[in-house]
Order: structure tokens, then C-alpha cells, then sequence
């Protein structure tokens, strides 16, 4: 099939290459000049399936009014706010009921650990290396951190996943450089997760998919699905349109916009999340692989070279707009586990992305309902975590083939 995919972000190109994969004609078309610049470009790069869970969760508004005037807070609510993310703090407010909760974090964490899976079998197949290292490490200042994430490993334990709940000094041992002066009451190791460079995967992926014949358009905005025909688009300054087989949508948070005309209306909102990458000057002082302060949802990660400090999910506001806030915190915990990890006098990356999220948590991935548009959208925060497994996923619906996992729940069914 000739199958056009809109969108070069981690989940369009690994979509990209799947396709290729099972020998289809496959054109991916991106506004920007490059693949991974938006949401892709500059995250965690934590691959860790037991922490992707949904933002909407019992108690979970709770914790927002909190942080509303909280100096480092997680969460924030910035002014002005669309009608359209009012719209989706509504659907939010009623995906936190406990059985709802239950029902998406099941379908998250099937994904999730599918995609793991499919991350290892493209790395080993493509012998690739992207800085990736192992290990996961989450941080408990205190008391209160470790009360609070007991129901998460609980949830571990039903799972079957590998965790150990250490003191301080034991995570002191696994990450030696942290700061002996910032409390630590305990931690929760995760021996089977991982840090990569994401950015750095997106671009071999993209060469692999071009070995096996995929085309790649660059700073080519598509303009509009033709309703009449969706398998039909308008490329920004072409006056003739293109017509494929079937498109795939993976245009992360300007795809609300291109299914509204086709009579879909999907509730994706822009939810920002921020980071700072620096070289590291000694690498005895910085992490060996990824922690997580669990108190400011903030996580630290070693991307090769750098240190990458990640954080914050932002809802309103103006996407140019940096919130000196939120970085501030990004530092705060920097300074906090490990104050010489960083070359912080020149060089610093600030980036701000929009995570493309859907309110209840777990992303589209599927039909359309309209003939020849497949969609793979909504992955929020955890692209990178969901990206391969969703990928495939998606390529065996499109072949008539079942999926390896029940995708049950994951379609646009559930928005009725």
C-alpha cells in the first residue's frame, strides 16, 4: 500500500519504519526540518513501563489545587486557558474515578510493556546504540513520599515487574554522586528500566526506514484532509492535492485541528513539559543512569555526555512562552542530588514541549472510522516509553493481523 504518515515525532517515525517493515510505499510528511524537533526533541528519555500511568487519578484534583500556589510545583495551571482545555479538564475530572483510573492504567502499563519489548527486538535488530543505560532509581525524601507510593507498587507487584525498595545509603551505592546532604529516606529501584536518547533513536530509525525505501518531506506542513476523500491531503503552498492508500496521523497536537473538519473531534490538548540539558564536566559527579525525585516529579538522567533534568506538566498558557517557574525547579533539583553534575556557565539547552494528551490517559491508536485515516496520536508524556510498541501495534492493524496485545480501550471508541 502507499501509505502517507504525517508527523516525524518518535511515534510517526517508528510508525514509519513498521510500515517499511512490512514492505508498504510509505511518505512521512513534517512540518519541521528534521525528525523529533517538537515533543520528541529534548525529554527524559526514561523507558520505565511501571511509572506510565494516567495523569487522571483518584485524588489527582486534589493535588492540583494544591499546587496552585505551591512555589515548585509539578502541576500548573497557567492563564489564559482556551475554552478547549476547560473542555478537557472536564473529561480529566471524570477519568479520575477510581474504575476509570483502573481501566487506563491497565491499558498504559499492556502498551508499555509491549513497546519495551519492541524497543529491545529494533535495537538488537538494528545493532544500534542511542546512550542508553540501565537502571531507574526513584528518589523518597521523606516519609510522606514513601507512604504515598505504596499503591504504585502494588501495582508493580500484580505486574510481575522487578523492584526493590532500598534505603538511602543502599541508593547512595547504585548512584554514588549523589548529594550526602539532601535527605534521603528511600528509594525504589527499578533494575529492568532504562535511559536513551530518544532524539538520537528517531534519527536512526529515520535512516533505517529510508534504507528500506520510505520517503521523508521535510518542512512540508500539511494543510487539511480532504473530507471528501480522506486519504487525500493538501500540502501548504502545492495546489494539487496527494492521494494514498491510507494516511496514518501522528501530528502530536496540530491533529485535533486536521480531524475537526472530517467531523472528529478529539479531546488532545498540549500539556508542556520543560528540561535543561548541560555538558557534564566530571563524570564521577553526575548520574549514572536515570532518578527521579519523586516529591517534584522531576527526573535527572545521564544522556551521554549531557545531563538532562525533566520535568513539570503545564496546562494553559502560551506555547512560546518560557515560565521561568518551572525551570527554576528543574534547577532546584539539579542543585539538590547533584550540584556539580553540570557545566551551567555556558552551553545550557532550555527546552519547552507540548505532550499531545488525551484526558483519560491512554492514547488512539487505530481506525478512524473513516475509510483509508488510521490514527496513532495522544501519547502525552510517554512517547518515548509507548512509541515502538504502538508503532507495531498499528502496522498489524493496517495488514488485518491482530495485534500482539488487546488493544481493547485504546481506539476512538472510547470517546464514543
Amino acid at each position: 500500500m502507499r501509505i502517507a504518515v504525517l508527523g516525524a515525532g518518535i511515534v510517526g517515525v517508528s510508525t514509519a519504519y513498521e510500515l517499511a517493515i512490512d514492505s508498504h510505499q510509505v511518505t512521512v510528511f513534517e512540518r519541521h526540518a528534521m525528525v523529533a524537533e517538537a515533543a520528541s526533541f529534548a525529554n527524559a528519555g526514561v523507558v520505565a513501563p511501571g511509572y506510565v500511568t494516567p495523569w487522571a487519578a483518584p485524588g489527582m484534583p486534589g493535588k492540583v489545587i494544591r499546587h496552585l500556589l505551591a512555589r515548585h510545583a509539578p502541576v500548573r495551571l497557567l492563564r489564559p486557558l482556551a475554552a478547549t482545555d476547560l473542555g478537557w479538564m472536564r473529561r480529566w475530572l471524570r477519568a479520575c474515578e477510581p474504575g476509570a483510573y483502573a481501566a487506563n492504567r491497565t491499558r498504559l502499563q499492556r502498551l508499555a510493556l509491549y513497546s519495551r519489548q519492541q524497543l529491545h527486538q529494533v535495537s538488537a535488530d538494528l545493532a544500534c546504540d542511542f546512550e542508553r543505560s540501565d537502571g531507574y532509581l526513584v528518589l523518597l525524601r521523606g516519609e510522606q513520599e514513601r507512604r504515598l507510593v505504596q499503591p504504585g507498587l502494588a501495582l508493580l507487584r500484580e505486574l510481575g515487574l522487578a523492584f526493590h525498595e532500598i534505603s538511602g545509603d543502599e541508593a547512595r551505592q547504585i548512584e554514588p554522586a549523589l548529594h550526602p546532604d539532601t535527605p534521603l529516606a528511600a528509594a525504589i529501584h527499578l533494575p529492568q528500566d532504562e535511559v536513551g536518547n530518544c532524539r538520537q533513536f528517531a534519527v536512526i530509525l529515520r535512516d533505517a526506514a529510508q534504507a528500506l525505501g520510505a520517503r521523508f518531506c521535510f518542512n512540508t506542513p500539511v494543510a487539511r484532509l480532504d473530507p471528501a476523500a480522506p486519504a487525500t491531503l493538501e500540502l501548504a503552498g502545492e495546489p494539487a492535492p496527494q492521494g494514498f492508500d491510507a494516511i496514518v496521523l501522528c501530528a502530536g497536537v496540530q491533529s485535533a485541528a486536521l480531524l475537526r473538519p472530517l467531523g472528529i473531534r478529539l479531546p488532545l490538548r498540549p500539556v508542556y513539559g520543560y528540561s535543561i540539558s548541560a555538558p557534564i564536566p566530571e563524570p564521577l559527579h553526575a548520574p549514572r543512569s536515570g532518578v527521579m525525585d519523586e516529591r517534584h516529579k522531576v527526573a535527572i538522567t545521564r544522556i551521554g555526555q549531557r545531563v538532562r533534568v525533566a520535568g513539570s506538566a503545564e496546562l494553559g498558557g502560551r506555547a512560546e512562552a518560557i515560565n521561568p517557574g518551572a525551570v527554576r525547579t528543574l534547577y532546584k533539583v539539579l542543585h539538590d542530588w547533584y550540584p556539580a553534575a553540570a557545566r551551567l556557565s555556558a552551553g545550557v539547552q532550555v527546552w519547552k514541549g507540548a505532550r499531545p494528551m488525551l484526558p483519560d490517559g491512554p492514547p488512539s491508536i487505530g481506525a478512524s472510522g473513516i475509510p483509508g485515516l488510521w490514527l496513532n496520536l495522544g501519547h502525552g508524556s510517554s512517547g518515548w516509553a509507548l512509541a515502538c510498541g504502538s508503532a507495531r501495534v498499528l502496522a498489524d492493524q493496517i495488514a488485518g493481523q491482530a495485534p500482539a496485545i488487546d488493544t481493547e480501550g485504546l481506539g476512538l471508541a472510547r470517546y464514543g
